[in-house]
């Protein structure tokens, strides 16, 4: 058992095969019994990334409609949400100043540190799962260990 943190780049190859798709899959099944957290503005994300295969013709839409339902399931029952609160915003605004990252990565990556933070007494490994290269190189820097789904194909 670990405690994963699943960036938005990562957790879509749960709802659309792509390269890594298998090995999330794997940290996925409730057998593995992994605690899975992300933040809340993962949902968001991943609607969005489903909606826009559709917009671009590389995804159906009565596919994406199940995809959807799937994913607001899991979203619901599976994954731990880390919530965007005034603190989490003030500390992506300075990571997304040392790093140049994206708003949404910073968010991503201050969510990841919370959770890392609270993780380090239990002795339970943590991972952030993340397919963002600029993300995992700012999230290595900050002391945490990535995890790249595109690695296993």
């Amino acid at each position: 058992m670990a405690r994963l943190f699943f960036e938005s780049s990562a957790l879509v190859k749960r709802y659309i095969q792509e390269t890594g798709t298998a090995w999330v899959d794997q940290l996925l099944n409730p057998t593995a019994r992994h605690l899975i957290h992300v933040a809340r503005l993962t949902g968001v994300e991943i609607i969005s990334a489903l909606a826009r295969r559709v917009r671009t013709g590389t995804l159906q839409p009565a596919h994406q409609a199940g995809l959807v339902a799937q994913f607001r399931q899991e979203f619901t029952k599976q994954y731990l949400k880390i919530e965007i609160s005034p603190a989490l915003v003030t500390e992506a605004m300075s990571l997304a100043e040392t790093h140049a990252l994206r708003g949404s990565d910073a968010i991503q990556l201050a969510a990841a540190l919370r959770v890392h933070a609270q993780n380090l007494a239990t002795g339970v490994p943590f991972l952030l799962i993340s397919a963002d290269a600029e993300l995992n190189t700012a999230a290595q820097r900050e002391g945490l260990t990535v995890d790249d789904p595109t690695a296993h194909p």
